[in-house]
């Protein structure tokens, strides 16, 4: 019989058995078949994910691990990385990436820097080595540094009186001392907030892929993870002296319009 071999016994009566070369391709298939079950469960994303949350004062951790250079970064990820924001919306891990582009500074409005972030998610093929930054955009967050706080709230103020004239609704918001302006469209919801020597604007699109709540929640929880660590870059004369607690909503922007 192919595969098998057959030995006599001292009774007479025929033993079969297998070789153990063929148990040996069974136990690695199992193995392999155990590896592959883990792998998909990792891969496939856990929106239960406990995303982790800053203390009142962020610097002194920050600087523990050195000296934090004074001036925007210039990798949005040190902002927030990519798996926090791709827990937030609920994507696979390893899915979501983040795009950085360095603005020139506006002589005109005091302005010495600017930076853009773009989130994007990308599914199950950009997990596993497809395009990036090419999928749907979660969020997007422009960044104008100032050279001073009195020209950073001059501009939010402009910006936002401009924003708030085609806009279907908007409502001034506060994100723990943090003064802000929500403005609401029909394709997507802006959070434009001025901090310190900065203003900060969050673009989320109505379409965002995993949002599983309303844009007047999200953004200021976005906006509670930013500014903390944005904080440190700051010149230390120019840093507030309180940073964002939990968003209250106001009584009562800047997408990619305008200037930051």
């Amino acid at each position: 019989m192919a595969g098998r071999t057959v030995r006599r016994t001292r009774s007479g009566t025929a033993h079969t058995s297998r070789p153990a070369r063929s148990r040996g391709r069974a136990a690695l298939a199992g193995l392999l078949l155990a590896g592959l079950l883990s792998g998909c469960a990792t891969a496939a994303g856990d929106t239960g994910i406990a995303v982790p949350t800053f203390p009142a004062d962020a610097t002194g951790s920050a600087q523990a691990a050195g000296p934090v250079p004074i001036a925007l970064p210039t990798d949005c990820a040190v902002l927030m990385d990519p798996e926090q924001a791709g827990a937030l919306f609920g994507q696979v891990l390893g899915s979501v990436s983040v795009q950085s582009v360095r603005g020139v500074p506006e002589p005109a409005v005091n302005r010495t820097e600017r930076t853009a972030c773009t989130y994007r998610a990308g599914g199950q093929a950009q997990a596993f080595g497809g395009a990036r930054n090419s999928g749907p955009v979660l969020y997007q967050l422009n960044i104008g540094r100032y050279g001073d706080t009195a020209s950073a709230t001059r501009q939010w103020q402009l910006n936002t009186n401009a924003e708030r004239a085609d806009a279907a609704a908007s409502r001034d918001i506060t994100v723990g001392t943090v003064p802000g302006v929500i403005v609401e469209r029909p394709d997507e919801t802006t959070l434009a907030l001025v901090y310190g020597v900065d203003t900060l604007t969050f673009v989320l699109p109505v379409a965002a892929p995993g949002q599983t709540r309303s844009a007047v929640e999200t953004l200021p929880d976005l906006a509670q993870r930013i500014i903390p660590a944005l904080t440190p870059t700051q010149p230390p004369s120019a840093r507030p002296t309180a940073t964002p607690s939990a968003p209250q909503a106001g009584s009562g922007a800047n997408g990619g319009r305008g200037t930051t």
